[in-house]
This record gives structure tokens, C-alpha cells and sequence, in this order.
């Protein structure tokens, strides 16, 4: 894996709407994977955004009485406050209002236009349309009258004569992606949910809007010569591609993403349309699309709309950056739903952070200070460090995509071995073995067997706790950034003649 290029990334967010849980689950998931990825040693570009045109910002606009452009300018500033809040590790931040990206968009219509012309076609079309997904809505996604989605909002009849993208045409294909490369799309549930949907039979996409201005203007001509707007989707997927410089020079060198991460209500559009346009202008898919579920609170689905919300910023505040961020890893599966609980919250912050790993640190920096002068002793290699080797192997193949992203498995597996210190620190008592001099060699294996598991510890729970297992590789003693560190020397680490400072409870009890 090592040097490895490995363009990965989200989601652009709708910016209709301050950031939520259900947005910080995503990005925080992704910026794992991002930080892992460079600690393997591939060269990691992270892409995250914001998705600023569409009827529904238009609207989210007037209802504020400013204009889109200032609207979204506003809400781009309040996301990426909250993203560098949560220490969220991104190289590049898109927004579809920007001028490259537009002429982007352009660029790769008018390329599926040249190369396959009749993907494009006019048709008067009628239907159910969710202003909140942007869609013309099935009758399967249909329940009660409204959408599955966004029950809280009216459906809208519209009529109007639009371009077309004959997705159709490329049922077959896909099929071919999705059933011969199983890596393409994953979880298993969700390569079966669009195999079904592709035996159901596809309908091709109304891509463009009448009435809507804001939009990037569609660059084919109409019949009729009224100026259509890019349908919102049509316009963000490209981001991906976008983001690279497409359509100027060189913009291979930074595609296909070997990663797409996005929810599950987005799947069809991720792994059905966006390989589709794709393959319409004649590119390279994306590797791979890993699609994660939903965070719930008390059993039901993040909804501003519904009035099920939690503020991000008290979530945060409750224990910190960190804490947050190995709550949502942690608690939620990666590969399918969970929930959000303050009662959990607390739960997890004291049992598996303040007293079990923040104890572990804590008494094992006390002791190197107490009974070695503060250095850490040279120590042979002993069952602390053997038995250590099959859980980080856990935690590779739940975190490096072999078996996908289960990130919650990768936390798992590390707390093992936290498990295994704090019993390894009672069964060696080093209390006692202080007592009798002629013990000062058991004394010293363990406090270095010690040290250099917290050492490993620190390197495996970057990607989640940046902070917080920066703050323990410093009060260790180690010299050089925990960041220049690379699992290929996690085997070999050896803290031998560090100086360790105790400091403050890494997580003091909630």
C-alpha cells in the first residue's frame, strides 16, 4: 500500500441548513480512513464540499430574504468551522459555485454530448417531485403521499419539457460493474439493494429544470430556446471529477477516487447515475463506493424537517473533540445503522476512556516516573507485545478495506489490547516488584513492555483520537510527530530512553 495515491471522498453537503450529527458521522468516518491511509504511506487527497445550487437553497434563500449566493457563502463558512472543529483532516474543500466547477460541469455534458450524442434527448415530463431530495420520486419511494425520505414535505406535481440523460442504456453495464468487481459497491446489502433495483428496470433521468436560475445554465441548446437549469444532481456529482482540474491538463493524474463515501439514501445516485455519466463521457469509475447508514436518536432518523435534532456544537462540547469522535466510530457501525444516546455517550466516555485507556496511560506514565526517574527502561520483547500482534491484524483488516471500512471493528480490536495492558499492569503488580531489588530487572521489562504498548496504541488510534493520541506520544517522550509515523514500524517501535512526563488526566471522569 505504501505510496500508494488514494483519492478518497464525501458527500458535498446540501446547503439548505446548518451541519448535523448525521453530516459529522460521515466526514469523521472519512477522515479515519483519510488519516489511516497516510499512516499506511499512500499519498491521500481528501475531498469534502458543499452542494450550493438547487430548488431547495433557492427557496432556503428567499425565506431569509437574501440572496442564494450570499446564503450559501454564509452556511460554506459555518461548515468548514465545524469541520476544523472536529479536526477533520481534508486537502480540499468544493463547493459547486465555484467558477472551475462550473466550467466542469460544462465541459463534461458537452463531452458526453460529442462522444455519445444520443445520451441527450428533449421530452415533456410529469410527475412527483421532493424539492428535499431533488428528485422525481417513484411510487415506491413513495408512502402515504409523500416522500419516504422526507415525509414532512409535499410532493410536487410538475409538467415541463426537459433534457434527458438516457440512463436506461447503461443497465447492462452496470450490472457487469456491480456483479463482476464486488469491491465497486459495498456493503453486500447495498450492491444488492441497486442489483434489485436493476432488476425492477431503470428510467431515464429528466436532468434539467425550466424555471429553475439557480443553476449552472445546461449548455445544450432546447428546442425551444428557453435557457434550461442543470439539475442539481447532474451538477454535483461532477465534483469528484471537478475537484482533479478536469477538464484542463492533467487532471488524470489525480483520477479515478480509488473511494466514494456516502449515505444510504444516496446509493442509487452514487452507484447507479454518476457510473453512468461516466461511462457516457467515456472515463474511468471510481474504485470503489462504500456506502454507510444512518446515526438515529431514540430510533428515529436525523430530521430538521421532522424536528428530530441534536446540536452538534453541545455534542461536542460534552467531552471534547476526541470523545465525540470515538462515540460516533465506536458506537455506530460504519456498514449500518445506530444510534446516538447521551446516556451511551457518558457510558463510553468513563468506561472505555477515562478508565480504561486514560487509566492505562496514566498509571503506566506514573510508574516509569516513579521507579525509573521518569526514562523509559530497555525492555526485551514479552507475551504483552506477542499477544498485542493478532489484534492490530484485526484492526488492519477491519480499517484498510480489505474487508471494507468497519471502523468500529478497527476500535474493537484496539481496545483489546487496552484490555490486555490494564490486566497485564495487574497481573506484573510493578508495585510490588518496586519492593525487592532483586526484581528491578522483571520491573524494568515491564514498565518498557508498557510503554511501548501505549506507543502502538497511540500510532492505531491516530486516525480516530488525533488529539488526544497526540497528547499521550508526547507525554511519552517520543521526539518526532506522531503524523511521520507508519504502521510498517509498529512491530519495531521501541520508546527505550524516553523521558515521559505525567501531565493531566488525558479524560478526566465525566
Amino acid at each position: 500500500m505504501t505510496g500508494r495515491r488514494f483519492y478518497l471522498t464525501t458527500a458535498i453537503d446540501y446547503a439548505n441548513g446548518d451541519p448535523h450529527l448525521g453530516h459529522a458521522f460521515e466526514k469523521i468516518g472519512a477522515d479515519v480512513i483519510a488519516r489511516y491511509h497516510r499512516l499506511a504511506g499512500c499519498d491521500v487527497h481528501f475531498l469534502t464540499g458543499l452542494d450550493e445550487h438547487g430548488q431547495k437553497v433557492a427557496q432556503s434563500a428567499s425565506d431569509r430574504g437574501v440572496a442564494p449566493q450570499a446564503f450559501v457563502d454564509e452556511l460554506a463558512t459555518r461548515f468548514r468551522a465545524m469541520w476544523e472543529r472536529l479536526d477533520l483532516s481534508f486537502d480540499q474543500f468544493i463547493r459547486t459555485t465555484d467558477a472551475h466547477h462550473k466550467v466542469g460541469v460544462r465541459a463534461l455534458i458537452e463531452r458526453i454530448h460529442q462522444r455519445n450524442p444520443d445520451d441527450f434527448y428533449e421530452q415533456a415530463y410529469e410527475g412527483w417531485y421532493c424539492v428535499g431530495c431533488e428528485l422525481f420520486k417513484r411510487d415506491a419511494e413513495i408512502t402515504d403521499g409523500r416522500c419516504s425520505i422526507h415525509p414532512t414535505r409535499e410532493l410536487v406535481w410538475t409538467q415541463e419539457k426537459n433534457f434527458f440523460f438516457r440512463l436506461t442504456r447503461y443497465a447492462d453495464r452496470l450490472r457487469e460493474r456491480i456483479t463482476t468487481e464486488p469491491r465497486f459497491l459495498r456493503p453486500d446489502s447495498r450492491r444488492n439493494e441497486m442489483l434489485a433495483l436493476l432488476d425492477q428496470g431503470l428510467e431515464d433521468l429528466s436532468i434539467t429544470r425550466s424555471r429553475l436560475t439557480w443553476a449552472i445554465p445546461f449548455p445544450l441548446p432546447s428546442s425551444s430556446g428557453d435557457q434550461q437549469g442543470t439539475w442539481v444532481w447532474f451538477d454535483a456529482l461532477p465534483n469528484y471529477l471537478t475537484a482533479t482540474g478536469f477538464p484542463d491538463a492533467g487532471y488524470e493524474a489525480g483520477w479515478p477516487a480509488q473511494l466514494h463515501i456516502v449515505g444510504k439514501d444516496i446509493n442509487r445516485l452514487h452507484s447507479i447515475v454518476w457510473p453512468a455519466m461516466l461511462m457516457a463521457a467515456e472515463l474511468p469509475l471510481p474504485e470503489q463506493v462504500w456506502v454507510h447508514g444512518f446515526v438515529n436518536l431514540g430510533g428515529e432518523r436525523f430530521s430538521k424537517s421532522a424536528g428530530v435534532k441534536l446540536e452538534l456544537s453541545e455534542a461536542v462540547d460534552r467531552f471534547g473533540v476526541d470523545a465525540f469522535r470515538y462515540f460516533l466510530m465506536r458506537e455506530v457501525p460504519f456498514d449500518a445503522d445506530g444510534n446516538f444516546s447521551w446516556e451511551r455517550f457518558e457510558e463510553r466516555y468513563n468506561a472505555d476512556l477515562a478508565n480504561a485507556w486514560g487509566n492505562l496511560a496514566s498509571r503506566t506514565l506514573a510508574m516509569i516516573e516513579k521507579y525509573h526517574g521518569g526514562v523509559v527502561p530497555t525492555a526485551a520483547r514479552t507475551t504483552l507485545d506477542e499477544a498485542d500482534l493478532a489484534d492490530y491484524e484485526a484492526y488492519h483488516a477491519a480499517m484498510d478495506g480489505r474487508e471494507g471500512y468497519l471502523l468500529h471493528e478497527g476500535l474493537k480490536a484496539i481496545w483489546s489490547t487496552v484490555a490486555r495492558g490494564n490486566e497485564y499492569v495487574d497481573r506484573q503488580a510493578p508495585w510490588k516488584l518496586a519492593k525487592d531489588p532483586a526484581l528491578a530487572g522483571e520491573l524494568a521489562t515491564t514498565m518498557g513492555a508498557l510503554a511501548r504498548h501505549l506507543a502502538r496504541q497511540c500510532v492505531a488510534l491516530a486516525p480516530f483520537m488525533p488529539g488526544k493520541a497526540a497528547e499521550l506520544w508526547k507525554a511519552l517522550g517520543a521526539q518526532s510527530p506522531l503524523g511521520d509515523q507508519r504502521f510498517a514500524g509498529l512491530a519495531s517501535l521501541d520508546c527505550a530512553g524516553w523521558t515521559v512526563s505525567k501531565g493531566t488526566p488525558m479524560f478526566p471522569k465525566g
